[in-house]
């Protein structure tokens, strides 16, 4: 425990990249933050940073202590949440990683009924592409990732999936909104908004556009899915999102219509953890939920 302020103030270092920005956001004088890495390095015997110039960085050495210390804090929040649930305290912190479709909807409503039950537990949300959650949880940065068409997997462990049709966002006058069966040609035809590359609607779309010789081509490409739900009703567009992003029977307006899947499959919405962690006690018991509700 005696080395873990030590770790947290390294670890400020390397995200600042500067030993005299890490000593004043933690109150410190540079010289004495600097004292305090030294000492560190002479006990460990070796160096963990390479001074540059400008500041500093991590090395590789450096690199599997700061990969040390976040494992030591994520099994030091475990236990404590052990700990607390032995006692009755039902406290805890969950930190989820997920896609923005499930900000409007899923994720206020989950966390809001998980906290009825155990309003010790709080929560860290962060917006992330299929990508960097990966990222956030092989950094152990996050416990859980919920995200749509994870890119890499390399250390996702998948603890739930649901399937999530890619769905044409209308407003009610559009001339396919009154359409049963939408074509993905229909919708290229159109002007359309659509997200930006590197998320997973977007990928599914290019993917499937090319299969048909075509280009997704927007009018307005965006990493907002709310801008994408709110420019139908300005210009007449066609916008795509997946139903978990959506309030079921219609919001603000809206015609929602699944595109016909011998165009574009549905995608996987995922929910996942990096392999081979043992998660603490909240963050096991909302994962117990949120496979529930997805169930659902």
């Amino acid at each position: 425990m005696r080395h873990m302020e030590t770790f947290r103030l390294i670890e400020a270092v390397a995200r600042a990249g500067s030993i005299r920005k890490a000593a004043e956001d933690a109150g410190l004088t540079a010289s004495a933050l600097n004292r305090r890495i030294a000492r560190f390095e002479d006990e460990f015997g070796a160096r963990i940073f390479e001074r540059l110039a400008r500041g500093v960085r991590l090395n590789p050495a450096g690199e599997l202590v700061l990969q040390h210390y976040r494992a030591q804090r994520s099994d030091m929040a475990r236990v404590q949440s052990q700990v607390a649930d032995l006692k009755g305290v039902r406290r805890g912190h969950v930190t989820v990683a997920c896609s923005q479709a499930l900000l409007p909807y899923f994720m206020p409503e989950q966390i809001a009924r998980y906290r009825r039950a155990h309003p010790g537990v709080t929560f860290a949300v962060k917006v992330r592409d299929r990508a960097r959650a990966e990222e956030e949880l092989a950094a152990m940065r996050s416990d859980l990732a919920l995200v749509f068409e994870p890119e890499l997997m390399v250390d996702f462990e998948v603890l739930h999936q649901i399937p999530q049709p890619v769905c044409a966002v209308l407003a009610p006058d559009h001339p396919l909104a009154g359409q049963d069966d939408i074509r993905l040609r229909d919708c290229l035809d159109h002007p359309h908004i659509a997200p930006a590359s590197g998320y997973g609607v977007r990928y599914l779309l290019d993917m499937a556009a090319r299969r048909g010789s075509r280009q997704v081509e927007p009018v307005v490409e965006t990493e907002s899915f709310e801008l994408i739900r709110h420019y139908v009703l300005h210009e007449g567009v066609v916008g795509f999102q997946i139903p978990i992003g959506l309030r079921p029977g219609g919001a603000y307006g809206l015609t929602v219509r699944p595109i016909a899947a011998r165009d574009v499959p549905p995608g996987l919405l995922l929910l996942g953890q990096m392999k081979g962690r043992v998660l603490p006690v909240a963050t096991s018991r909302f994962v117990t939920q949120l496979v529930q509700a997805l169930g659902e």
